[in-house]
């Protein structure tokens, strides 16, 4: 099953997995196919961020983002991302992919995905930081704007260590991609 089929299948059945709740997470169960693997018969790297994307659209579909940026002229957009593999998603096996929004400060908000197994053993965490660029203004939106929009009253947790860590490191890296 290709990327769009992954897609519309999390599409059809976003509703029956109800409205993202800040703080909560999004589940979607996969299997690793054949068209997912590199030569170590594997889930190959690319593959993990494809999936996180559809963890992600989840979140911003279930929120009522996706709806809100169209109305509103809005690009939600990823800013970096970090990874983690600890264990190999083999070919055919089951896992899940376990997304949530962490905390967020400014215009970054900070996502976690998580790769399990059926096991519930870990294979791979991926940090990222995306904000939301409003495109008539040309700038990006404060979260706490875009989660007032939202009709949702939630407050961003202080980010831990590591996540202060994850976006110093971004934004250094940011600063040295403008740089060449």
């Amino acid at each position: 099953m290709y990327v769009w089929a992954r897609m519309a299948r999390m599409m059809a059945t976003a509703r029956s997995r109800g409205p993202y709740v800040m703080g909560g997470e999004s589940r979607l169960a996969f299997r690793c196919l054949p068209t997912d693997i590199d030569f170590n018969v594997h889930l190959n790297n690319a593959r993990y961020m494809m999936l996180a994307d559809l963890g992600r659209i989840d979140i911003f579909l279930r929120a009522g983002l996706i709806t809100l940026a169209r109305k509103n002229g809005w690009a939600p957009m990823m800013g970096g991302l970090q990874s983690v593999y600890a264990r190999e998603i083999r070919l055919w096996r089951r896992f899940e992919v376990v997304s949530s929004i962490e905390t967020w400060e400014g215009t970054q908000v900070i996502g976690k995905h998580r790769f399990v197994l059926d096991n519930g053993e870990t294979a791979a965490l991926i940090l990222t930081t995306a904000g939301v660029y409003d495109r008539g203004a040309r700038r990006f939106l404060g979260i706490d704007e875009v989660v007032a929009a939202l009709g949702r009253s939630a407050q961003p947790r202080p980010p831990t260590e590591v996540e202060r860590m994850f976006m110093a490191s971004q934004r250094e890296l940011r600063a040295q991609a403008k740089r060449h």
